[in-house]
């Protein structure tokens, strides 16, 4: 598998109050462009699900979680070795257990997941793994499945979430 290695320095997005790493314009075009999912290494730990995000001028950025600075103990105004590989993973993020069984068990559900546009699928993902305890992800993957079902045929973040909706 091709692996992309540049060096690059963490930094702050102020606007959007996010951390990340600038990818280069030349090495953006070696991989493929702005949306590419990949699996991103820094300073040779473990790898994590990401994608490239318009920067400008070419340039693009790719959110490092304070979790993942913690975890690889990183901080600002220090070079960082990032390695890239092309993430051919079906849904370009890891799936937890729950989630996988609630799909096989859950046909409609599945039907309807399958539908959704990536990062939608994506969303949900991240929403029912970001839970340490498998019986919250089993009861999120629950609430979130059902709610897709009684959605209708317009994605909408709040009716995914059981939130009522919002009133303007």
């Amino acid at each position: 598998m091709e692996s992309f290695s540049f060096y690059s320095y963490l930094d702050t997005l102020e606007k959007l109050k996010l951390d990340h790493i600038t990818v280069p314009k030349e090495m953006v075009i070696k991989i493929g462009g702005i949306g590419t999912r990949l699996l991103c290494s820094i300073n040779d730990y473990s790898p994590f699900h990401c994608g490239m995000v318009a920067k400008g001028g070419g340039t693009a950025y790719i959110t490092v979680s304070k979790a993942h600075q913690k975890e690889f103990g990183v901080s600002f105004n220090e070079k960082l070795h990032v390695s890239l590989t092309l993430d051919h993973s079906k849904y370009g993020a890891f799936v937890s257990e729950e989630l996988e069984a609630l799909l096989e068990q859950d046909r409609a559900g599945s039907l309807l997941f399958e539908k959704l546009n990536p990062s939608q699928q994506r969303y949900i993902i991240h929403y029912i793994g970001g839970v340490k305890s498998s019986q919250k992800k089993i009861e999120r993957a629950i609430l979130l499945i059902n709610n897709l079902k009684t959605m209708g045929d317009t994605f909408d973040f709040r009716h995914l979430l059981g939130l009522p909706p919002r009133e303007y």
